[in-house]
């Protein structure tokens, strides 16, 4: 297996609804992402999205990409894993460029999600035998771990409002973030309604519409393609049961921790080494659990990394440095390649207002459902 780089990257604003279709806004980012690596032309191209056949009635989304972007005549296929889609579709184009299977190979992620009601769609992602058939959803999941956690470990109603607090701070440094003109003050986070207890508004991500892309290439290539090349350091993927109380202990993301391990080891790096994660927070309880699941709090005390403000952009372990899945906006099949821009972005010095100072190492995870799938990415200059 050969080393592997990011040469190219290409995103637009998310919004909130789109006129653009499916395909227009994908063929846009592939082509802002070769334009970035100055190509013409890529040997494989691996699509990321989850809801297209179910709120645009298109299944074989790759092929239309590739079509729409005039790539026709390129491998093209759909890559998918529920709510971590787009870290699928990564993981999928770095396997191809570094087993030599393609040299040049770009992943997209796209999804329009402003096309109908996505969240019975989006509750697809649980076991359709044994929850989806009781009225299931992946928010209600995500509200019953957030009550047992709560419960479990004594954690106050407020003690996740940082998480949200954090994100839109960011995201209003962030051009492409669908909240970067929204101020969130604190009180607006304990006061927002009640979705399900106690998950509130400000503890989930938003329905949007978006698309984003990058171009994989040889490390030994890459400054050929661009003067900031990225290097993917290592990757890993794990499972864990599949209902989230069939688990040994539902509170702790067996599949979060694997699949770090598995990326740190490909990378040999320590979590220590990392300067930012750029982690699912799609629900307060998730960014917790993850946190815990790879090292950075102990079990029951993620929560407190937020509390405590440990996870800014000047802090311990800084999160959504751009706002994240809750600011920048989680259109699922492209939240892992809006990601992954941004972490290039982070490691070359590009992220504007945002931008860390001199990071070198950054990890991205991506989740699949209610843990069942969870990604691993390491990042490195």
């Amino acid at each position: 297996m050969r080393p592997v780089s990011i040469v190219g990257i290409g995103q637009i604003p998310v919004q909130k609804q789109t006129p653009q279709t499916l395909r227009q806004m994908a063929a846009q980012v592939v082509h802002l992402a070769m334009a970035d690596a100055e190509v013409e032309r890529v040997d494989a191209l691996f699509a990321g999205n989850m809801l297209g056949d179910e709120l645009q009635g298109q299944k074989h989304v790759a092929a239309l990409i590739a079509d729409e972007a005039g790539l026709a005549g390129v491998e093209a296929l759909d890559v998918r894993a529920a709510t971590g889609t787009g870290a699928a579709a990564l993981r999928m184009a770095y396997l191809a460029v570094a087993s030599g299977e393609a040299d040049l190979a770009i992943a997209v992620g796209v999804e329009k999600m402003s096309d109908g009601v996505p969240t019975p769609v989006l509750a697809k992602a649980l076991d359709a035998e044994q929850e989806v058939v009781n009225g299931d959803t992946l928010i209600g999941k995500n509200a019953e771990i957030m009550r047992l956690y709560m419960q479990k470990f004594d954690v106050p109603e407020d003690g996740f409002v940082n998480f949200a607090l954090n994100a839109h701070g960011n995201a209003r440094n962030n051009p492409n973030a669908l909240f970067k003109d929204k101020e969130v003050t604190r009180e607006m986070v304990l006061n927002s309604r009640v979705i399900q207890y106690p998950l509130r508004l400000f503890d989930s991500s938003p329905i949007c519409d978006g698309a984003a892309a990058v171009v994989l290439a040889p490390t030994e290539e890459a400054r050929a393609y661009s003067p900031n090349p990225v290097k993917i350091l290592g990757a890993g993927v794990a499972t864990d049961r599949f209902r989230v109380f069939d688990r040994a202990d539902p509170l702790f993301l067996e599949a979060s921790h694997l699949s770090a391990l598995k990326a740190f080891r490909h990378a040999n790096v320590h979590r220590r080494d990392v300067d930012f994660f750029e982690l699912h927070d799609a629900f307060s309880i998730m960014a917790a659990l993850i946190l815990e699941a790879v090292g950075y709090a102990k079990q029951g005390e993620g929560w407190r990394l937020a509390q405590e403000m440990r996870i800014g952009l000047d802090d311990d372990i800084p999160i959504a440095t751009m706002g994240g899945l809750k600011a920048r906006g989680h259109p699922i099949g492209g939240t892992a390649l809006y990601q992954t821009c941004e972490i290039v972005l982070q490691l070359t010095g590009r992220a504007g207002p945002n931008q860390l100072s001199h990071p070198e190492i950054a990890m991205m995870q991506s989740v699949g459902g209610a843990g069942a799938t969870i990604i691993t990415h390491i990042f490195g200059i």
